[in-house]
This record gives structure tokens, C-alpha cells and sequence, in this order.
């Protein structure tokens, strides 16, 4: 499969923002891929739309294309526990009829981000571990890394609505999940992050934002925001955006849901072969990664206490 061609608006976008010259792609993918058969400990996806991806990641410097990959695959092997639900798992089903994830079909502009809803107030979290949430919007992520070029170029913008949620669901926020979670999606994500915006949040949230916080790089901390209600994410998220279930004006939370259980099923093949994927830290060149030596080895405070 080759590459997609981009919109004009887009294209522009690519060009002035990611270093995207359309004759150079063939060229870098060629390197990216003779690269990736002389690694010996690592098993990736070689599609040409996939690896456009993580290249937009790094602006096209392919040292740090190299490095994202390497990265990416390897969280598989030294933090299973982040990927632990599978695309043909019922809990993968449950959690997107219950709507606890939303990509928004619509966008502020034909170059603005994506915008994905997360809503753990949904779900219960004696029956879902945060991990497993996060295994679930992993799967989403990477159906929209391969196919949605808004996505790959724009970027991503969370909205998390904190509606419903319990002191359950923020025990489950421990400095080691966070650490986790925050360095997956910062880091080895082939996705620049573009905001995230908390609404509806518990009085007792701000000792978990403030511990994201730390594991946060700048540019992503200065892009947290907290929106007391639906009228004030308004001012950043235009109201078009949001499901009418919400009082915005765009399709319902069903339509969403349904049209994701069709994609999921039309991207089945190509996610179970990519489960194949990964690294054999045994074979690699040089010293092993381990989850110390990414993650940094753990203190002793391993939970936040809420009042």
C-alpha cells in the first residue's frame, strides 16, 4: 500500500509544519524499512502509511524516526500490561458501546486537530482497570494513525469529561500508571498532542493533575486545561463539534459509537497481524531495554491519597 495524497490544505500543512516534501517520501520510507530489516530484536509494521506517520512525528529526521520506533514497539514488551485488551476482546466491545471513547467526526477546521473524548465516568472501575482503558483507546489510536490523515498531520486534541467519576477510578491513578500512560503518548506515539482539556472534574482531581504534571513535558503542560462545565470548553472546542448529547451539534453518541464498531471490524486483519509485533529484547544490539530503564525504577510512593 502506498501513501495517501493529502488534501491542498493539508498537504500545506505537512509542508510548513512537518518538513513534508512529496518527493523525498519514497526515499525516507526506502531508508526507514533497509533500517528495520537489519534489526534483529525488532518486529514492525512496514506499510507505507504507517511509517509516514511516525516520520511526521519527527518532522522527517530519520534518526528520530528511528528512535520513536524503536520505542514504540519496545513499550509492548517491557509494559504489557498498557496493551493487555485486544481489538477481539469483549472488553473492547463493551468499552466502545458504552461510549467511554468518542472520536469526533467533525473538526474546528479542515486543518484544526482530532478531537477524542474520554469518559471513565462510564465505565466502573471494579470492572475495568485503568490499564485496560488505556489498551482500549491504544487500539483506537492506532486504527487513526494509519488511517486518518487529519490525525497524522494535525495531531490530537483530548477532551476527558470527568463526569460520574469516583474516588474508584482515581485510586486506579497511581504515580507509576500516570508515569506510564503519559510516556507512551508523549513519547513513542507517532502523534503530536495538541491540548487536553478536563471538564466536569471532582474536587479532589487536582492531586492527579498535579502528578501528571510532573511527568509532563512543557510544551504538553502549558496545553492542560480545566473547564468547570460544557459552556466554558466552548470558548476552545467550537459547539458544532460535540455530540447533541452534549447540547452540541454534531451526531449523536450512538452514530459515533456504531460507525467505530464498523471501523474496528474493517481494520480486524491489519490490527491482528500488527499483535505479532514488538521487540525480542534478547536479540537486541547492545544492552537490553527494561521497563527501569525507560520508565525510571519506582519510589516508594506507589498511590495517591485522597481525603
Amino acid at each position: 500500500m502506498g501513501v495517501r495524497s493529502l488534501s491542498i490544505e493539508l498537504a500545506e500543512k505537512a509542508r510548513v509544519e512537518l518538513n513534508e516534501e512529496p518527493n523525498r517520501i519514497a526515499s525516507d520510507l526506502k531508508f526507514i524499512k533497509d533500517w528495520l530489516s537489519k534489526q534483529p530484536h525488532l518486529r514492525a509494521c512496514t506499510d507505507d502509511q504507517w511509517l509516514v506517520s511516525f516520520l511526521r512525528s519527527c518532522t522527517y529526521s530519520l534518526e528520530r524516526t528511528k528512535e520513536k520506533l524503536d520505542l514504540y514497539y519496545s513499550l509492548r514488551t517491557v509494559a504489557p500490561e498498557l496493551f493487555n485488551v485486544k481489538h477481539d476482546y469483549p472488553k473492547f466491545d463493551e468499552l466502545l458501546s458504552l461510549g467511554a471513547l468518542l472520536v469526533l467526526p467533525e473538526t474546528a477546521t479542515p486543518t484544526s486537530p482530532r478531537t477524542i473524548m474520554i469518559r471513565p465516568g462510564t465505565f466502573s472501575p471494579d470492572k475495568f482497570n485503568i490499564s485496560e482503558v488505556f489498551a482500549f483507546i491504544y487500539i483506537v489510536q492506532k486504527i487513526l494513525i494509519f488511517n486518518d490523515d487529519i490525525t497524522t498531520v494535525s495531531g490530537i486534541q483530548w477532551i476527558i469529561d470527568l463526569k460520574d467519576v469516583t474516588i474508584g477510578h482515581l485510586l486506579q491513578m497511581t504515580p507509576s500508571v500516570i508515569n506510564k500512560m503519559v510516556y507512551s503518548t508523549q513519547e513513542s506515539a507517532p502523534i503530536r498532542m495538541k491540548g487536553s482539556h478536563f471538564v466536569n472534574a471532582p474536587a479532589n482531581f487536582g492531586k492527579v493533575l498535579n502528578t501528571m504534571k510532573v511527568f509532563l513535558n512543557e510544551k504538553n503542560k502549558s496545553t492542560l486545561y480545566v473547564h468547570q462545565n460544557y459552556e466554558d470548553l466552548y470558548k476552545h472546542i467550537p459547539k458544532k463539534m460535540l455530540p447533541k448529547d452534549f447540547g452540541g451539534d454534531s451526531v449523536s453518541i450512538k452514530e459515533i459509537t456504531d460507525s467505530w464498531t464498523a471501523k474496528w471490524k474493517e481494520f480486524a486483519s491489519w490490527l491482528k497481524e500488527d499483535m505479532k509485533n514488538g521487540t525480542d529484547e534478547s536479540k537486541r544490539p547492545g544492552r537490553p531495554k527494561t521497563a527501569e530503564s525507560i520508565f525510571g525504577v519506582e519510589g516508594s510512593f506507589r498511590r495517591l491519597d485522597f481525603d
